[in-house]
């Protein structure tokens, strides 16, 4: 097996850390001290430690970004008019397949999805690339055609909750429970409760302003 090379243990370290301790609260010595790496590679090799939070969410986010492009495609080659909850499944879909009850790595990217969620750091909200955007715009067209009544504003915001909400269930199924609380259900039954949960969210009534 060929060694891993410095730029992806740069790579793993700094998922690792941003997952547990967010933007600021990870240092560039951190990461490359995990990494077993100098503090000129992360310079070397990503230009700056907010370039690097980029690098590092684009490599978690780039596969299941690719599979709701994928899964749009399939649903509008079938109908122009999907439904709310066949877009929803499109959307959320493909973070259960990324991110798979039990699995340590699916446990750390659904981590790293709620940090970045909540992170009040720019850098946190400022990764997104050609490639998100666009799958973004494009499911906001869909969402928006499917629920007319929505603000753009309010509609982004629901979808946000999407991310938030499976992020989180995977969080909790991988999570061992404590004694006070029942094991949390993983596999398919998670996944129907979760897009039957978003569908009804996405589909509420307008806020009244």
């Amino acid at each position: 097996m060929a060694p891993t090379d410095t730029r992806t243990k740069i790579l793993d370290a700094a998922e690792h850390l941003f997952a547990e301790r967010g933007y600021r609260g990870t240092s560039v010595r951190a990461i490359t001290d995990l990494a077993g790496a100098n503090l000129a590679a992360v310079g070397y090799h990503f230009g700056s430690k907010a370039e690097l939070l980029a690098a590092v969410v684009r490599r978690v986010i780039g596969p299941i970004t690719a599979a709701q492009r994928v899964a749009l495609d399939k649903l509008l080659a079938r109908t122009p008019d999907p439904l709310v909850t066949e877009l929803v499944e499109a959307f959320a879909g493909p973070l259960f397949d990324v991110m798979p009850a039990g699995d340590e790595g699916g446990a750390r990217t659904s981590r790293l999805i709620v940090t970045i969620l909540n992170d009040p750091a720019e850098e946190a909200r400022s990764w997104t690339g050609p490639d998100e955007d666009t799958v973004r715009e494009r499911y906001l067209a869909a969402f928006a055609r499917a629920l007319p009544g929505l603000a753009p504003e309010e509609l982004l915001f629901r979808m946000r909750g999407i991310f938030a909400v499976t992020a989180a269930d995977r969080v909790e199924v991988y999570n061992q429970p404590s004694p006070a609380c029942p094991t949390p259900v993983a596999g398919e039954a998670s996944r129907r409760w979760v897009i039957t949960f978003l569908t009804a969210a996405m589909s509420a009534p307008p806020t009244a302003t």
